[in-house]
Parts: structure tokens; C-alpha cells; sequence
């Protein structure tokens, strides 16, 4: 039974459910970014909150299952987002993109998200950073959750390229998500080589500058496909 206090068709016992879970994501997500799946236990995360573990082992069968549901609450939200700006990028352009306009589409909205999402967000891309460069555990879920946008920019850039090899199409990308989870990783080794010029937490300044360095290098690889090659909008002759 609902009370006018609980909002429609949730109880109060619900709404507590939602709560707890909530904060056990989020707790947990802090705990990932900063030691990693095998770095973590389930009592450190109780002891975060404050509570028993076998609170936690109600709600999840092992430390693996919290880990996949934490990696898939935000993995829907940044590659329905990401698909969405891509697909207007693409209505926007009347199906003849340019490399860096795909590549802002992509990345732009990304960042955004770390930009704005506060700490929550910056906890959860370390956490994928991590998570790409587990192939015994974390490969099965970049390719669950994040291959349909993957390859829906590749998609673009074909067509940006239409002329070049499209193994350099596939290397360009793998570049550029090395590049990005590099950068969600905020190891702060960019704010001690440039004695702190720089800022691994300044994500605007990446958005501000890497669409354009990525279309370089995709330029540089495929420049030599001929004149059907829409890196920036400008035709190369």
C-alpha cells in the first residue's frame, strides 16, 4: 500500500531497496576506482557503508556480480547518449560526415558526462579503464555493453573514408580508445611530466583538443586513399 508521501506505485519498503542498492553502487564504484576488482572486498565495501556484509550478499550472489551491475549503470547511460548524438551527427551532415565531426559526436559526449557528472562519474571511468585492460574478466563486458556505439562510429568514419583500408579505419579507433581510457584512468602521471600545467582531472581541456589531434591521425594513415577522404569537410586532392 502507498502512502502520499511515496511517489505512485512504489511502497516505502521499495524506496529503501532502491536506496540501499543505490548506495552500495555507488560505495562500491568508489572502492573499484580507486583498487580495482581484485584490490576490493565485499567487507570493505560494508565497512564504506557502514553495515554488515551479508547485506551486501543479499542483494549479490559475489563481488563479481556487484562489479558487472555497477559497470552496467552507467554503461547504459553513456552509450545510449553516445548513440544518440551520433545518429543526429549523421541526420545533421545528411549522411556525409567528416572524421572529426564523428569523433566529437563520440568523444564530446563522453566527456561531457565526466565534465558534468561529478565524482560519481569520474570514479566510474577509471573503474572501465580498469576493466579494458583485464582481458581475463573485464573484455566480455566492454564488448556487452559498449561494441553497438563502437561500431556505430566505425560505421561513420567508413563513410568519412570511404577510400581507405579499412584496417586503418579499426587501428584509428583503437588508438583513440586507448587515448580515452588513458584518460579516464587519471593517473596524474600528465600533471607531474608537466609540472602541473597540466591536470589528468581537466577533462574540458581534453575535449577541447582531441577530436582534432585523433583526426590528424587518421589523416596521416589514410591520406594516401585518394580524394575521397572527408577528414575535416575540406576534400583532399
Amino acid at each position: 500500500m502507498t502512502t502520499s508521501s511515496t511517489p505512485k506505485g512504489k511502497t516505502k519498503k521499495a524506496l529503501q531497496r532502491e536506496a540501499t542498492l543505490e548506495q552500495i553502487h555507488d560505495e562500491a564504484e568508489y572502492l573499484f576506482s580507486k583498487f580495482g576488482v581484485h584490490g576490493t572486498t565485499l567487507k570493505d565495501i560494508a565497512k564504506r557503508i557502514g553495515v554488515h556484509h551479508s547485506l551486501i550478499n543479499y542483494y549479490f550472489t559475489d563481488k563479481k556480480a556487484l562489479f558487472d551491475s555497477v559497470f552496467a549503470r552507467r554503461a547504459a547511460i553513456t552509450s545510449e547518449r553516445r548513440m544518440a548524438a551520433l545518429d543526429a551527427y549523421e541526420k545533421e551532415v545528411v549522411g556525409a560526415p567528416t572524421v572529426e565531426g564523428a569523433l566529437h559526436a563520440f568523444l564530446d559526449t563522453d566527456l561531457d558526462l565526466y565534465i558534468e557528472g561529478g565524482e560519481g562519474w569520474k570514479n566510474y571511468g577509471a573503474m572501465v579503464a580498469q576493466a579494458s585492460n583485464a582481458p581475463e574478466w573485464g573484455a566480455d563486458l566492454m564488448d556487452q555493453h559498449f561494441d553497438p556505439v563502437v561500431l556505430r562510429l566505425i560505421d561513420l568514419l567508413k563513410k568519412a573514408l570511404p577510400d581507405c583500408p579499412e584496417e586503418d579505419i579499426f587501428w584509428g579507433y583503437y588508438f583513440v580508445s586507448g587515448a580515452l581510457l588513458l584518460i579516464l584512468a587519471r593517473t596524474g602521471r600528465i600533471d607531474k611530466l608537466s609540472n602541473g600545467l597540466c591536470s589528468s582531472d581537466d577533462f574540458a581541456a581534453v575535449k577541447a583538443r582531441m577530436a582534432k589531434f585523433m583526426t590528424a591521425g587518421f589523416m596521416a594513415n589514410c591520406s594516401g586513399g585518394g580524394a575521397n577522404i572527408n577528414v575535416s569537410g575540406t576534400e583532399l586532392l
